[in-house]
């Protein structure tokens, strides 16, 4: 007989306790530091009509990466592979009710088909957080100053670049001083998104496709060399007087945009794939050697949710996925040693003793301490064994003459001592 796999479908992961410990106590952070700039937690379906991924999300996801299937009432379903057009979905729906700026966030479990390497699986985790109906940039702002202080909620702001561009400027670039078709624009904007993974052999070779001469090739690779005072002088437009106006706010953010140690920088060749990006786009950088790579992104999207209705808000929001900040984490040792998940292990040497066992392991549950019992009677090196194994800080123990004299032995693991303490102060000794 063939026996099934124990493996995961490929590109997914196991949670075994201690790695699920890990996640949700990544999951705690980003929540207290979303609370903390007054962000409120939503979620909606894994399963969305198809139309509303094709509507925006980009031809490689709709065309390539996408779960998708046939319900049995002939609706064409997709398994989300992102978060933000779910969001747009539920904003127009209740565009009217809700306060503004709508600030919200989430964790959703995503899904694409990708090629499974390290820093991209198949399924991830994703904070995704968003700001609509706000002043563009002061949003813009906001938006990136709680992503940087999300990694310094983790202790890695010293590890990281924070790289800004705009998409008014380069379809200003693209499309007026280029001459680029909004076709090709939008072929060039992928090319350049994608160059770190397909190559320059590739990547001359889509740019010539879109149109562009090899004499505007060297304009292009001159102008992603520009500092912001060049560009803003030479490409007076929209998109550059946001730029200026926004590292600007980020100084007075706190968020150090200038200088040696700038933690957020002018980047022209950030893109962003979304075709829906309209203005502000970000990447956030691991700048080590070992995992140098974008972390994550995000940018502003002000006409996403008009697809739903004649309503419009503006909005900027911003991805981080799991994978890649745990790689980040890892890399840079910032993965504290996780606490047990046990205070107390109360033994079961006779049948005759349980009753008093479980008054035991009741009282100390009542007083809000994590309690395990073995389940099964046993011998006492067994059972310490198991409290051991099972990461116990103290082991409650029943020793034939304290049991008469109504009393345990205490064993404190960790400190490796014991001592005798009556029935009635079991709760106090071991809370301390």
């Amino acid at each position: 007989m063939a026996f099934l796999s124990t493996q995961p479908y490929k590109g997914t992961r196991d949670f075994y306790p201690d790695d699920l410990q890990i996640r949700d106590w990544i999951f705690s952070k980003m929540r207290e530091v979303c609370a903390s700039f007054g962000y409120r937690e939503y979620d909606a379906p894994m399963l969305e009509p198809f139309e509303l991924y094709a509507a925006k999300s980009g031809e490689e996801i709709v065309n390539q990466q996408l779960y998708w299937m046939m319900d049995k009432g002939d609706r064409k379903m997709a398994v989300r592979p992102e978060m933000t057009p779910s969001m747009a979905r539920m904003v127009a729906g209740k565009i009217h009710e809700l306060p503004k700026p709508v600030r919200w966030f989430s964790i959703p479990n995503l899904w694409r088909y990708e090629r499974p390497q390290r820093g991209r699986l198949r399924e991830h985790w994703q904070l995704n957080v968003d700001v609509l109906g706000a002043d563009p940039l002061y949003a813009d702002a906001e938006l990136l100053t709680l992503a940087f202080s999300m990694i310094r909620k983790f202790g890695g702001e010293a590890h990281v670049s924070i790289r800004v561009n705009n998409r008014r400027l380069m379809d200003e670039l693209f499309g007026k001083r280029m001459g680029l078709s909004a076709e090709n624009t939008l072929k060039v904007t992928k090319a350049i998104d994608a160059r770190p993974k397909i190559g320059e052999e590739k990547y001359a070779a889509a740019l010539s496709e879109a149109g562009v001469t090899d004499a505007q090739r060297k304009d292009l690779e001159s102008f992603f060399s520009s500092s912001l005072e060049k560009v803003a002088t030479d490409f007076p437009c929209a998109g550059s007087e946001e730029l200026v106006k926004l590292f600007r706010l980020l100084e007075e953010s706190g968020i150090a945009a200038s200088g040696s140690e700038a933690k957020v920088v002018f980047d022209p060749t950030i893109m962003r794939g979304l075709d829906y990006y309209t203005g502000t786009v970000f990447e956030m950088f691991d700048t080590s050697p070992e995992n140098n790579r974008a972390m994550f992104g995000g940018g502003r999207y002000d006409n996403l949710v008009g697809l739903f209705g004649k309503d419009k808000l503006s909005g900027v929001g911003f991805g981080m996925g799991d994978v890649t900040l745990r790689d980040f984490l890892e890399t840079h040792s910032l993965l504290p040693k996780m606490p047990g998940t046990v205070d107390v292990f109360v033994s079961l040497p006779k049948e005759e003793s349980r009753g008093q066992a479980e008054r035991i392991a009741r009282d100390l549950r009542e007083a809000g301490l994590r309690v395990i019992t073995p389940l099964e009677v046993g011998g006492f090196g067994t059972q310490l064994k198991q409290a051991v194994k099972h990461g116990a800080r103290h082991a409650v123990l029943f020793g034939d003459a304290e049991f008469a004299e109504g009393k345990v032995l205490i064993k404190n693991l960790a400190l490796n001592s014991q001592e005798t303490v009556a029935f009635g102060e079991i709760v106090e000794k071991i809370r301390g």
